[in-house]
């Protein structure tokens, strides 16, 4: 009935084989024949990632928090997203996405975050240090003070009558380097580096003004305001101040990963407990369980020997399309999940036009092998447009969902077109493959038995 069963049968046992290998393990690897020490010639993490839906965390909607009327920049925007990712990064947090939704706003995601309150603070933010001349003057700690830089502005702010304005010597951009340190006392504290600009400048300013107070400011608050005992020449210093552990270890990732060009303001939040997640995960698994089965027995029921063939094929198929998603990474979310269900019913769709095919020529007084040959063949045009059409579908949705940061629309057309493009190769090779095997096994002469025609 096919010429090539042998190897075809062969190809698919090699799939599966590789399929199943990456679906039963967390971690992939090929040991390197050539060396002894252990060393893998190829290794790939290959554990299921779950999004926010189905292991819980945090979703944040932020705005850029200036007026309405002032134009954000395409460029402005992205660099604040890579700033708020870099900064989340640095906490620890995995598996995170932030992206742009629209032209003001940006779309975080924290799958399994715990310390929600320290990311809305470190991506709130404006990250802003600045190096502040206050003379003889020492601010308190966390008073706010105004100083005549504006970010964007070519020349110094003009003080307002009666206003106090500070000079800011320079600005977080000569940093070079952020790490945490202690002090003398034990006590974290901020340790620097200056660039050569930085380094210059901070020289010029502490050889010149020994006995004043150099007052460190982060967004208009005072960190500290240490006198100057000396000129600082080595482009190095420290910034100390009333910090935890915690709180130093946010605040050199702020200034590690630069300032916010914009500020911006959480618009929305939405928190999702882990026991609500995996409720989800676990009415969704028995949801899928049980929609398998009745689809099974009604394929066995009125398919008979291809309905068992198709069975079969959408088995292997969902091996298949798993092992693809853990390769290459994919978050499964449950609009994720209804983009897989749509794309199996699609290839469930595909062995329906193929058998009632094989019936009709059946019927019509062709031989089984001559059905068999037609009803592939006959039923292509048919099979090709409407995957074709889901495709463009899925194109269109993912478009979408990138452009206005809709990351349950991109999801779902993401999954739905791995899974249509899979879909494809088990209704046409998998299941002509596992229904020839059949026929040579059983060897069907009553076909109302065997097929329910």
């Amino acid at each position: 009935m096919l010429r090539n069963l042998t190897n075809r049968l062969l190809l698919i046992g090699l799939v599966l084989m590789l399929a199943l290998w990456v679906d039963t393990n967390e971690n992939v690897q090929i040991p390197n024949p050539f060396k002894d020490d252990g060393s893998p010639l190829f290794q790939i993490d290959v554990k299921p990632r779950l999004g926010l839906d189905l292991q819980g965390g945090l979703q944040v909607l932020l705005e850029a928090d200036i007026a309405d009327d002032v134009k954000v920049s395409r460029e402005e925007m992205e660099t604040a997203r890579n700033i708020v990712e870099n900064r989340t990064n640095a906490l620890g947090v995995s598996e995170n996405v932030i992206q742009l939704a629209g032209e003001r706003r940006i779309v975080g995601e924290f799958p399994g975050a715990e310390d929600t309150d320290a990311i809305l603070d470190i991506i709130q933010q404006t990250g802003l240090l600045e190096f502040v001349d206050t003379g003889s003057y020492a601010p308190p700690e966390g008073s706010t003070l105004q100083t005549d830089f504006v970010p964007g502005a070519s020349t110094p702010q003009t003080p307002a009558d009666g206003a106090t304005v500070f000079h800011t010597i320079m600005t977080g951009k000569v940093l070079q380097g952020v790490n945490v340190g202690v002090t003398q006392t034990g006590e974290p504290a901020i340790d620097f580096v200056l660039n050569s600009e930085g380094a210059a400048l901070f020289a010029e300013h502490t050889a010149a003004n020994i006995g004043k107070y150099l007052t460190i400011v982060l967004d208009k608050q005072v960190i500290s305001a240490p006198i100057i005992q000396n000129a600082i020449t080595g482009g190095q210093g420290s910034i100390s101040g009333s910090f935890t552990p915690e709180s130093a270890n946010a605040l050199a990732v702020q200034l590690r990963y630069g300032s916010l060009p914009i500020p911006l303001k959480v618009v929305e939040t939405r928190i999702i407990g882990p026991t609500l997640g995996e409720d989800s995960l676990q009415k969704s698994l028995v949801a899928g369980l049980i929609g398998f089965l009745i689809v099974a027995l009604f394929m066995i029921i009125y398919y008979r020997l291809p309905g068992l063939a198709a069975v079969l094929s959408i088995l292997a198929y969902a091996a298949i399309l798993y092992a693809v998603f853990k390769l290459i990474g994919v978050t499964l979310t449950l609009p994720g999940i209804a983009g897989i269900m749509l794309s199996t019913g699609s290839a469930l769709d595909a062995n329906i036009l193929i058998f009632e095919r094989l019936k009709e020529e059946l019927r019509s007084g062709r031989s089984l092998r001559q059905a068999f040959d037609q009803a592939w063949k006959r039923a292509w045009p048919s099979i090709r447009d409407s995957n074709v059409a889901a495709l463009i579908t899925a194109v269109i949705l993912f478009w979408f969902g990138s452009s206005f940061g809709a990351t349950i629309v991109k999801g779902f057309s993401f999954t739905l077109a791995i899974g249509v493009i899979i879909s494809l190769f088990s209704s046409l090779y998998i299941t002509q493959s596992f229904l020839a095997l059949l026929f040579n096994i059983v060897k069907p002469t009553n076909y109302e038995r065997s097929m329910g025609i």
